[in-house]
């Protein structure tokens, strides 16, 4: 059975930093794509970052280019997003997703989803 969790959210300044982890059982990591999505009250669920399988790209929507950093360590089935220099902005609930396409940034493109982490980023 396939579960993702995630963790490492909270509350931060403005400026600050967090990084959130997301374990996944059943050794997914090691045969998806993996994602994050971040989700903001009275939004749609939106793309933050892609990790591929093969290789170890990354990709970012814009507005996080150059803070925020996707990683995975495949050995202990966890992925990671490192988030610098926050902004009220980046105030939502993240999620990370599993699925096989590779750089996907629409949501319905993925099979598994975590229940999310709170980030709020006060001014």
């Amino acid at each position: 059975q396939v579960h993702l969790e995630e963790s490492g959210g909270g509350l931060v300044q403005r400026g600050g930093s967090l990084r959130l982890s997301c374990f996944a059982s059943g050794s997914i990591i090691g045969r998806y794509d993996m994602a994050w999505f971040r989700q903001a009250p009275g939004k749609e669920r939106e793309f933050v970052a892609t990790l591929s399988l093969l290789g170890g790209s990354t990709a970012y929507t814009d507005s996080v280019k150059g803070r925020f950093i996707a990683y995975r360590d495949n050995a202990v089935n966890t992925v990671y997003l490192q988030m610098n220099n926050l902004t009220p902005e980046d105030t939502a609930v993240y999620y990370c997703a599993a699925g096989s396409w590779t750089g996907a940034t629409d949501p319905a493109k993925y099979d598994y989803w975590g229940q999310g982490t709170q980030v709020t980023v006060s001014s």
